[in-house]
């Protein structure tokens, strides 16, 4: 009877927590970043080479239905895979079409142009990565230098010409003793050409609350950067209080950097390109509780303009996603993950919609993930 009784009251403590927790938002950390490639294959085999990026945790051919607003009103078809780097951090969804070509911008990109400019990807020893990278004959742009918080920083370019940002890192899950000696996405660099307005959707609605520094003047560490020599204000955020969720402890802590260009009249990085084309697609946050999330978005004027509604099917792994786009038109994308691969080999699936919305997942059960590993 004894245990009967404290089986029933653990249970409605669950319940209610489960309740409770659904009426309002959890920002778990940023998921993913997406990538328009021209191929996929080839170019997930350098991230794996040089970043570690190793982990498929999906790999899905399909069409995009509901993407029709940024796809000129056509339904096109592609081919994406979500990779992941078991030492913690956001992962890569590579996305390329199948049904047109990938179409690169018609001009030069030049920092502070308006959209996802660069992804930072975390490092254990900034300066060990930088040397691995030269020996391997990879571009990189400008010198080993110090952010304004003074830590060690470099920018590199990929074979497609998108930019890197290889930062200090901190929470890692899972020491994979790559030679980079690199996790994955630490956060991204994003031209805006309102610092006051971008910041009511990055700090106020998504949380990144703590500003690391806010400087305006011309910084050595942009001199390798097309107009990197210019006038910036340069704000970078990051999240007060570590974050809750059942992906929390793998995606780890990240920060958000807005430049503004101050000597010129930035372009739109997508203008007159659709959604997965060539480049940083969308910066995209693993969330819980998304009607919580969509009021507080509409809100602050940022509403949906893509909402999936109920469970998505995304062939390995499903849930409900959205879209909103900043004051520049920039990218975020929203996941509420249902269901998501473990073991592949063995058919092993979580159901997130039973669990508690803010409890990490069993270390464990992420580290078993490893399994899906393609060398």
């Amino acid at each position: 009877m004894t245990k009967v009784k404290h089986s029933l009251i653990e249970s409605t403590c669950l319940y209610l927590r489960l309740n409770n927790c659904k009426m309002e938002k959890i920002i778990s950390g940023i998921q993913q970043m997406g990538i328009g490639v021209p191929d996929v294959q080839e170019i997930w085999k350098w991230y794996r080479e040089m970043f570690g990026i190793d982990i498929r945790l999906f790999e899905d051919a399909a069409e995009a239905p509901l993407m029709t607003k940024y796809t000129g009103g056509t339904v096109h078809s592609r081919t994406a895979t979500l990779a992941l780097s078991m030492e913690s951090g956001g992962g890569f969804e590579i996305w390329q079409y199948t049904s047109r070509p990938t179409e690169r911008a018609d001009f030069a990109i030049q920092l502070g142009d308006l959209g996802l400019y660069a992804c930072k990807i975390k490092s254990k020893d900034v300066k060990a990565s930088y040397e691995f990278h030269k020996s391997k004959g990879v571009t990189i742009l400008g010198e080993l230098s110090q952010t304004p918080s003074g830590e060690f920083n470099y920018f590199l370019e990929d074979p497609n010409g998108n930019i890197f940002n290889v930062v200090q890192g901190s929470g890692w899950f899972k020491d994979t003793k790559h030679p980079a000696k690199t996790g994955a996405v630490a956060g991204t660099i994003i031209g805006v050409s309102d610092m006051e307005a971008s910041l009511k959707l990055y700090r106020d609605v998504l949380n990144y609350e703590t500003v690391e520094y806010d400087e305006t003047g011309n910084f050595d560490c942009f001199k390798g950067l097309l107009s990197g020599d210019q006038k910036f204000r340069r704000v970078q955020l990051k999240h007060k209080d570590e974050r809750e969720g059942p992906f929390s402890k793998l995606l780890g802590p990240t920060r958000i950097e807005l430049v503004q260009a101050l000597e010129r009249q930035p372009k739109k990085i997508f203008k007159d390109r659709y959604w997965g084309d060539w480049g940083f697609i969308h910066l995209c946050f693993d969330i819980q509780g998304m009607e919580a999330l969509k009021k507080d978005c509409e809100a602050a004027g940022f509403p949906f303009t893509v909402d999936s509604g109920d469970t998505f099917d995304m062939g390995e792994a499903g849930g409900r996603f959205s879209y909103i786009e900043d004051p520049d038109g920039t990218w975020i994308e929203f996941v509420e993950t249902h269901k998501v691969p473990v073991m592949k080999s063995v058919g092993w699936y979580i159901n997130l919609k039973k669990r508690d919305p803010k409890k990490r997942l069993p270390n464990w059960m992420l580290k078993a993930m490893g399994m899906n590993r393609v060398k």
